[in-house]
């Protein structure tokens, strides 16, 4: 039995299938926003959550193929598995080719049982974009707000699949929101490859504009984050529970962002994982409730 075990944790790794919880409530807050004045169908929810783990493993499976000679020679990222042999890169392209597969079906799922055909027209070029982002470190130091931007396409695709009739000003915000936020704890981040992204000639702000510089811009985009946050509740009408969740979020930006200096960077994955998921799952969970019980 730890034989399977070990297998679904090595490839849970890999694809950082935890860190989900980053994109994923949003996309459910987006889908209950889009549904209003109804509530999303528990086939619909099925259908959302599959799709947004299936391109995620996408493209995480395709960000760890073709960053894999960086990471073998990276002391931070030394022990993932490519670069260790624990899985096959001919594993990996397999994983890759199904975890799309899964989602262009789930795309067509909305085809079939509801009647609108824009995931599955828009599928593929999603997936160009969720995998061209893997290149952007080789010619631009802003791979932080376009990963965001990437990531911030779920809440955007769940409401195209919801309806996209009702397309608006608060798509628009969570968008922003969304890219903003990851964008700068993706700054944070880097900060500790710096050293490494001026070795091997790879682009980030840390590696161009020094460490301090990167944290200082990282609070500046979790401001914008907030702001839109706020837009969001204002143009889509949302009432007390959406802006606790607003309030509660903004309390954890402002822990995650004194939890690092350009002096110690030792919780640097506190602040990258622990506050962020929590950011996550307490803004969708209120946001959905509010939604809910109004």
């Amino acid at each position: 039995m730890a034989r399977p075990l070990t297998t679904v944790r090595i490839w849970g790794e890999m694809i950082k299938f935890s860190h989900s919880v980053f994109a994923l409530p949003f996309a459910v807050l987006a889908t209950f926003l889009a549904a209003r004045p109804k509530l999303p169908t528990v086939p619909q929810l099925g259908l959302i959550i599959l799709c947004m783990v299936a391109a995620r493993s996408a493209a995480m499976t395709f960000n760890r193929i073709v960053d894999a000679r960086f990471d073998a020679k990276n002391p931070r990222t030394t022990q993932r598995a490519l670069p260790r042999g624990r899985i096959s890169t001919t594993a990996a392209a397999g994983f890759f080719i199904a975890s799309c597969a899964v989602f262009v079906l789930g795309c067509a799922g909305f085809h079939t049982l509801h009647q609108n055909s824009w995931p599955l027209r828009l599928c593929i070029p999603l997936l160009a974009v969720l995998c061209l982002y893997s290149y952007t470190k080789r010619f631009t130091p802003w791979s932080h707000l376009i990963l965001g931007a990437t990531i911030a396409s779920a809440p955007v695709a769940a409401w195209i699949a919801i309806n996209p009739a009702t397309l608006g000003a608060p798509t628009w915000l969570l968008l922003v929101a969304v890219t903003f936020w990851i964008g700068g704890f993706d700054l944070i981040y880097a900060c500790q490859d710096t050293d490494f992204d001026r070795a091997f000639g790879l682009h980030s702000i840390p590696a161009r504009l020094g460490i301090a510089a990167a944290l200082w811009m990282a609070r500046t985009f979790h401001l914008v984050s907030f702001a839109a946050l706020v837009g969001v509740g204002l143009t889509a009408e949302l009432g007390m529970l959406y802006y606790l969740g607003v309030a509660c979020a903004a309390i954890l930006l402002v822990v995650e962002n004194a939890l690092v200096s350009p002096g110690d960077l030792s919780r640097v994955n506190a602040a990258f994982f622990t506050v962020n998921s929590i950011v996550g799952l307490v803004l969708g969970v209120l946001g959905v409730l509010d939604i809910v019980l109004s």
